[in-house]
């Protein structure tokens, strides 16, 4: 059978709560923040991001927990199809915390969870028959009825020529020999424990642990005489763990050293987080097992995607994507913080950014001046226009990828907030409309604190006027507010969009708007996204492209706004713009409201004529903006 998959992960699925206070006790954290979990969760994301394609076979419960576990899955690229959905029982929960570098108190919430819930009728033979590996972790082979689940897996990988791996991740309160507070614990000895792992050891062709996981599978608490127990009843290779030592494998007789193993090499880092380092480890080390490297080379990327878990806050956020590692392989490690080396983390954000949008037609009615100086405006009306808009928007959207809107939360909150799930790209303004210098929306608050409100798929939307020709004051004064709402946009894990306009400012030329981009990457701004002019020559397009490229080659793209300008105009803007690829679509909005907005104010225009009308002027942009774009690729071909 054709394997389409490279790796299978089975058992836990389950969200954590990670404390965002470091330092404190559990008992007196505030505030967390949410990530998917699990070990063989996490593998499958992280082997995912090292370039696998990987799935998970597993159950999470039919509620809001479970459904956010199976989209950051998509999200990440993992197969679902084993992901089952249980009516009966709740995705399983994990609240942690970061006390220091030896204390991760932790409390598992999975009293009669869904993913425990697993049998042998959720293991398909052809789903199992498609991967090439299957990796098994602990947990599930502590209880009868996953344990049937996971053996039947084990047995039809080993049937249609699959590889099988155990990751012990031996937790001793899920095996039931450590109390509910004592989540941390790594080990408690118990007969009963190794008893059962040991009758399934053979089964593996890879057997991966901690010196003290390899203490519950070998039954002795002297590492080697453990693993030589191990041994005795399986031939798979041996990876050992050992912590700041790097970890060893071996792959036939146990020596009297662990230092006789095969190793690779280490990477000192400062340890801020243990929590999903083993699974970060596994990622890597399945990356190289899978693609047939030698040990070392393996290790290698195993104890650098353990580094990378280390030294970040979470668990599958922490890990590497496949270009992160090999630049960190090539640049090195410039400083042990890792989650403080902005370079790194710029790579880490960029390579790890969700969702496909190649293209972007945005219709743009994040306006607030604008509609308050029509006549008839009050700010009830105003919302219950934007609301209208929106509703034109996801018509001419209907259900298909690369739509978007930009919207506020003054006038516009009920169209932004109903706006989140649709599939659309939501951008939000952050600005005053027409400040210059910038000030900000008073509902970001003074420390810009209130990004810990939006919604994580809101992007972040900055308009400046500014100009290369601006005095130092004036530049001085815009860049340092620009770099503070990005940098409080990134610390949120919001993409951010920077929209400049020079020609409101002063006369430009070919070259404006491309030096005000190098002046904003100079002070370490690096946008998702660029909203730029609709330039009248194809040198300026040129020239801000190779700025942006120059600097950021891995950037979202740019949108071509509108400026009000009449369909003609734009279309003759469209077919400039389209010639160069970084330019993913538009953002436009007068042009498409303007006059709708009018009539409707004045109470000449119903609801359902505004929201034709308005469908009907976005439907024809993107239809120009395709056209364009279509018309380029066949000239370029």
């Amino acid at each position: 059978m054709n394997k389409t998959l490279d790796v299978i992960t089975i058992g836990r699925a389950g969200v954590d709560l990670y404390g965002a206070q470091i330092g404190g006790r559990l008992e007196d954290m505030g505030s967390f923040d949410k990530y998917i979990g699990g070990s063989p969760t996490n593998m499958a994301c992280g082997t995912a991001r090292l370039g696998l394609r990987s799935a998970l076979l597993s159950r999470v419960g039919d509620e809001h927990m479970g459904r956010f576990i199976r989209e950051e899955l998509i999200r990440h690229g993992v197969d679902v199809t084993g992901v089952k959905t249980d009516p009966e029982r709740l995705t399983a929960l994990v609240l942690l915390g970061i006390r220091d570098q030896e204390q991760f108190p932790l409390i598992f919430y999975r009293e009669n969870c869904a993913d425990m819930a697993l049998c042998v009728d959720d293991v398909d033979e052809d789903f199992i028959a498609s991967a090439r590996a299957v990796v098994a972790t602990g947990t599930h082979l502590a209880h009868e009825t996953p344990r049937a689940a996971v053996l039947k897996a084990l047995e039809l990988a080993r049937k249609h020529g699959g590889r099988t791996a155990l990751d012990i991740d031996y937790r001793p309160n899920l095996w039931g020999v450590a109390g509910h507070g004592d989540g941390e614990s790594r080990f408690v000895e118990s007969t009963r424990v190794t008893e059962s792992l040991q009758e399934t050891l053979h089964l593996f062709d890879l057997i991966v642990g901690t010196e003290e996981e390899f203490h519950i599978a070998g039954g002795s608490t002297d590492t080697i005489a453990a693993l030589r127990a191990v041994r005795a009843v399986s031939q798979a290779t041996l990876v050992c763990k050992r912590g700041p030592m790097g970890a060893v494998a071996f792959t036939g007789t146990i020596p009297d050293s662990l230092d006789k193993g095969q190793t690779g090499p280490g990477f000192p880092i400062e340890v801020f987080n243990v929590l999903g380092a083993g699974d970060g480890f596994m990622s890597g080390l399945l990356k190289g097992w899978l693609d047939d490297e030698a040990w070392p080379v393996a290790l290698k990327y195993a104890n650098a995607c353990g580094a990378f878990a280390v030294s970040r806050h979470g668990c599958t956020p922490a890990y590497p994507s496949w270009d992160e590692l090999q630049f960190f392989f090539q640049r090195g490690i410039t400083r042990p913080d890792l989650r403080n080396d902005t370079e790194l983390e710029q790579v880490h954000w960029v390579t790890n950014r969700h969702g496909d949008w190649s293209t972007l037609r945005t219709f743009a009615f994040d306006h607030r001046m604008q509609l308050e100086e029509m006549e008839g405006y009050t700010p009830a009306k105003g919302g219950a226009f934007k609301e209208l808009c929106l509703k034109a928007a996801l018509k001419v959207q209907d259900g298909r990828d690369g739509y978007g809107i930009l919207c506020d939360n003054r006038i516009g909150r009920r169209a932004l907030h109903a706006a989140s799930g649709s599939g659309l790209w939501i951008g939000r303004p952050t600005e005053l409309p027409g400040s210059r210098p910038i000030r900000f929306e008073p509902e970001l608050g003074e420390d810009l604190g209130q990004f810990r409100e939006w919604a994580r798929e809101n992007v972040v939307k900055l308009l400046v006027f500014c100009h290369p020709d601006d005095d130092a004051v004036m530049r001085e004064l815009q860049e340092e507010r620009v770099k503070r709402l990005y940098t409080a946009a990134r610390r949120n894990n919001l993409e951010f969009l920077l929209e400049v306009i020079p020609s409101k400012v002063a006369p430009v030329d070919d070259d404006s708007s491309a030096k005000l981009i190098q002046q904003f990457y100079d002070i370490g701004v690096y946008p998702d996204w660029w909203k730029l002019e609709p330039f009248r020559t194809e040198a300026a397009w040129t020239n801000a492209v190779e700025a942006i490229e120059r600097n950021d080659p891995r950037v979202r793209g740019i949108v071509v706004l509108g400026l009000d300008a009449p369909e003609t105009e734009l279309a003759e803007s469209f077919a400039l713009a389209a010639r160069q690829p970084l330019v993913k679509g538009f953002a436009v909005g007068r042009t498409i409201f303007g006059d709708p907005a009018r009539a409707w104010m004045a109470e000449s225009l119903s609801d359902d004529d505004a929201v034709e009308q308005m469908a009907d002027r976005f439907e024809r942009l993107c239809a120009l903006w395709d056209g364009a774009r279509m018309q380029a690729r066949l000239n370029a071909a």
